[in-house]
């Protein structure tokens, strides 16, 4: 099958969050399993710096609103696979300090910018001379491909029966616009209606993905149930509601090559399910590099954004309980100022149990998963989560807020579930900084009944969510956009 992946930011290149993960691992995954996989995104400034080999392919130009868009394409290989990578480069439009903002402002022209980037997309394939069978696009800053392909495209052989498959990796961010703008696009008039891209008098850039696209993905199955009621829709759950037969939830997989504590880099002492010597090492390392006294007692780590979707004002308003606790606290992360402040005072007042680090540093997160005996994750919301993920191979016990694909890859250690082998974790139900208090203390008494203990972290450490079996999901979606492709462009 032919692919081209379209996303606007693809680790090891370029990130901000998950969707750099995904974008970076799927289609790695799609081409071991033998498919020919493009993926395209933007040239951003910090690209040239990667160490990748470029082959030029050609030049291309698009016009929208009467502005021409030159971009130079080259390309280069996903690391250790042979799926091959497409920048796009255009110096006026990526090359900036940022990838979607600068000092914490989103940049104006932003519309125009991932417009632009859409719409060139789409002449990728003619100057490679290679028809591609579906084309997977991700979030707002490519949900206008399917769109382009409707109003721009149509009867073109070049995408006659291709599908398309657009992702949602979290439908708080949509890319909204002044309706002013909406003539940058080069769209049909009628594609800017309340059935389309208008939103309460604004443009909605991630609507043309859910109008348009053959088949419509999240990123976990709990999550795509989520979005189609008033407390998770974010005003788009109507439309979600309408195309649900047409709406599927995948959970993200793991890159178990770079998260995996028999062989990361990131630890002094490595260690797997079998040998767990090495986890007791890397938890001084961590209380080393925290700060923290060297003695045996539980870890509790976080790595987040600290923002109050992520729950961490749940955390805030029982620190102090917590802090009364047998405990150590380590948390990463960098967000709202507000929290940084109270968490930086928090640890003034209690420097022997809690280490807050208010930056983002990957070699302290590695350390973090394995360094910590839980790992707190009491989001609001989750559209999927990747550090319960990574806890569960590190033999770091999770404690979420049951939602998103949170609730559907952790299972609570209820004593059924304990004895059936199933529990990997514990969760509570709502956000309320009580019923996160009391699952913390649960977690705490279990903690020292070792054999139960040792039975959670195993059963966690054996799970599989590699991005294998995820990619297989994909493939059976893929070949159902192609059909719906191939229905709506026979003659009627």
């Amino acid at each position: 099958m032919r692919i081209l992946y379209a996303a606007s930011e693809v680790t090891p290149f370029a990130k901000t969050g998950g969707l750099a993960d995904v974008a970076g691992a799927l289609p790695a995954a799609l081409a071991g399993l033998g498919h020919d996989v493009k993926v395209v995104m933007p040239r951003y400034n910090g690209v040239k710096d990667k160490p990748v080999r470029y082959t030029p392919r050609g030049n291309i130009k698009v016009s929208l609103a009467g502005v021409v868009y030159p971009f130079d394409v080259d390309a280069g290989h996903l690391p250790e696979t042979s799926a091959e990578i497409l920048f796009l480069s255009n110096s006026r439009l990526f090359d900036r300090p940022g990838l979607y903002q600068e000092k914490g402002k989103d940049y104006p022209d932003n519309l125009e910018r991932f417009a632009a980037f859409s719409r060139a997309i789409l002449e990728v394939p003619g100057l490679l001379d290679w028809h591609p069978e579906v084309i997977h696009c991700n979030d707002w800053q490519t949900a206008l491909i399917p769109a382009y392909i409707k109003a721009h495209f149509p009867g073109d052989p070049m995408f006659n029966g291709t599908g398309t498959l657009f992702t949602v990796h979290n439908l708080g961010y949509q890319g909204l616009f002044l309706a002013s703008e909406y003539p940058k696009l080069s769209l049909p008039l009628e594609f800017f209606t309340p059935e389309t891209l208008e939103f309460y008098g604004k443009v909605n850039l991630l609507k043309a993905g859910l109008v348009f696209a053959d088949i419509l993905t999240t990123v976990s199955p709990t999550y795509s149930h989520e979005i189609q009621t008033p407390q998770f829709g974010c005003g788009l759950e109507g439309i979600l509601h309408e195309r649900s037969n047409d709406l599927f939830g995948i959970i993200n997989g793991v890159d178990y090559q770079r998260w995996d504590p028999a062989h990361d880099p990131h630890l002094g002492q490595s260690y797997d399910s079998r040998q767990l010597q090495g986890k007791r090492l890397c938890r001084r390392q961590l209380q080393k590099a925290s700060k923290l006294p060297i003695k045996k007692v539980p870890i509790i780590g976080m790595i987040t954004r600290l923002t109050e979707q992520k729950g961490v004002d749940l955390v805030i308003e029982v620190l102090y309980e917590l802090m009364m606790l047998d405990l150590q606290v380590v948390i990463l992360g960098e967000g709202d100022p507000d929290i940084h402040l109270k968490l930086n005072e928090a640890m003034g007042r209690y420097p022997r149990k809690l280490s807050v680090h208010i930056n983002f540093d990957e070699s302290l997160a590695h350390l973090i998963e394995a360094g910590s005996d839980m790992f707190l994750m009491p989001s609001r919301y989750e559209p999927c989560g990747l550090n319960q993920l990574y806890s569960l191979r590190y033999g770091t016990v999770p404690i979420v807020r049951k939602t998103g694909g949170l609730a559907d890859t952790i299972i609570d250690a209820t004593p059924s579930n304990i004895a059936a082998g199933k529990a990997n974790g514990f969760h509570f139900e709502h956000a309320s900084s009580h019923e996160l208090l009391t699952t913390m203390r649960l977690a705490l008494k279990l903690f020292h009944e070792t054999d139960l203990w040792l039975q959670l972290i195993q059963n966690g450490m054996m799970a599989d969510f590699s991005w294998g079996r995820s990619a297989k999901e994909y493939e059976r979606l893929y070949c159902l956009a192609i059909d719906k492709a191939a229905e709506k462009s026979k003659p009627e």
